[in-house]
């Protein structure tokens, strides 16, 4: 019987027994010789040979339970410098770790982290602030990260504050309540890097995706769904009316977004204008039109 081809995966190699919780994060190093995995409160340095033992690098993890007050929420190595990494918080903060400094990097190098506005301070204000996720420019001088409400650029150079902030789905600041309730507020969206870290990309409520533009500060929303991946098909931007405010044709109310489609995963190409977007178990692909701009 005529029978599709079925692709299996089989793993080449296990590297077991080394995290108590779930991993969030594995980064491989541009020495191409080791990786770390991160979870909750550790991260381990393992060798792309070696799957029996890795070294733990940080560890966060008090001596007495109780006293915990953060958790590890994302890892990433530096694209150059394989002695070079950061780590994400639950706080809200960045540490960037220097390998040679000490075995065990439990003091960081650097400490990234925005003070917060007390005028702006409520209940929410420590979950929306937690960081989930860190991703280096291609060039090594920026860092990418991505809390609930917002994704910003930070230059190693400078850590008291960031030096760009992008408004993701501002929107939805008068729906922290709801969004408590239905535990979206603890969805964990990811963010990415164009080749040239001009652009950034990160994914929204409503298979809505967002990408804003460095140089020109244009941003756009766009729609990851069925009906815009037909081959050929040029994606349209789309446009959410906050509550209460003017609608236009063709604007989606804020009320009517649904939030049990998500897109948590993003890529982009390292070279090339094309993007892969998760959208709940569907994946699409989008390549930039020819010889156009991204907008």
């Amino acid at each position: 019987m005529p029978m599709d081809l079925m692709v299996e995966v089989s793993p080449r190699r296990v590297f077991a027994n080394a995290h108590t919780y779930h991993v969030n994060s594995i980064s491989v190093n541009s020495d191409y010789m080791t990786y770390m995995s991160a979870d909750d409160l550790r991260i381990n340095l393992w060798h792309l040979d070696i799957t029996d033992r890795s070294f733990n690098i940080v560890d966060i993890k008090p001596v007495n339970m109780e006293d915990l007050t953060e958790v590890i929420t994302a890892a990433e190595f530096h694209p150059h410098h394989c002695n070079l990494f950061v780590y994400s918080s639950s706080k809200g903060t960045l540490r960037l770790c220097d390998m040679r400094e000490a075995a065990l990097c439990d003091k960081h190098s650097k400490l990234f982290e925005e003070p917060e506005d007390p005028s702006a301070r409520s209940f929410f204000s420590e979950i929306i602030s937690s960081v989930s996720d860190v991703k280096f420019s291609h060039s090594g001088r920026y860092l990418l990260t991505r809390d609930y409400l917002t994704a910003k650029v930070w230059d190693l150079n400078m850590e008291s504050k960031p030096l760009e902030t992008y408004q993701v789905h501002d929107y939805l600041r008068s729906k922290l309540c709801s969004l408590y309730e239905n535990d979206c507020i603890f969805d964990k969206f990811e963010c990415a890097w164009n080749g040239s870290d001009s652009v950034i990309m990160t994914g929204a409520y409503n298979n809505f995706f967002r990408m804003f533009d460095r140089n020109t500060k244009r941003d756009v929303t766009l729609e990851a769904s069925r009906e815009s991946s037909k081959p050929r098909a040029v994606l349209k931007p789309r446009r959410v009316c906050a509550a209460g405010g003017k609608r236009r044709k063709d604007d989606i109310s804020v009320d009517s977004l649904d939030f049990t489609k998500k897109i948590l995963h993003t890529a982009w190409h390292p070279n090339e204008n094309i993007i892969a977007i998760a959208a709940t178990n569907n994946l699409y692909i989008f390549q930039d039109k020819l010889n156009s701009e991204m907008h």
